[in-house]
């Protein structure tokens, strides 16, 4: 877990209604870092509809759309016993753009690090400063977004 951005999400109200275009593009931030480790062209689609979205191309009917994709994608996604960890860090960067355009922008992020953990191998994961580097990446990410979003407001 991350208790940065556990503290800097508090600290936002992250959680209220009007945090909604934070959680959105906070949740498409740490997505983006993980893109490459998407296998399904669904999920790549529908992550591309919520950057739409985001950039006033899209309309609320199909974000709600593109949530309901990816919950049956990120429920279908067969997963791997694969010793190397690839398809761990794809079934993790799926389910992060699941969480993603559904609004959950930590739990999005919380895939998203696994996901790039789990792209380093599997061994990584049992390594707490596996985590760091993204870690601090979302912390710093989160707390720009949302200097930028309390200006805007």
């Amino acid at each position: 877990m991350n208790e940065a951005l556990q503290r800097l999400a508090a600290a936002a109200r992250l959680e209220d209604a009007a945090q909604e275009p934070l959680r959105l593009r906070f949740g498409f931030a740490c997505v983006q870092r993980v893109r490459h480790l998407l296998e399904a062209p669904e999920a790549l689609q529908c992550l591309d509809g919520l950057g739409a979205y985001l950039e006033g191309r899209g309309s609320r009917a199909e974000l709600a759309q593109a949530a309901q994709r990816m919950a049956r994608i990120a429920a279908s996604h067969p997963g791997s016993a694969s010793i190397d960890a690839s398809a761990h860090a794809a079934v993790s960067a799926t389910y992060a753009v699941f969480q993603a355009v559904a609004g959950r922008a930590l739990q999005a992020a919380e895939y998203a690090a696994y996901a790039t953990v789990y792209a380093y191998g599997a061994y990584a994961i049992a390594d707490p400063e596996a985590f760091a580097e993204e870690f601090a990446w979302q912390a710093r990410t989160f707390a720009a977004l949302s200097r930028g979003h309390a200006a805007a407001a």
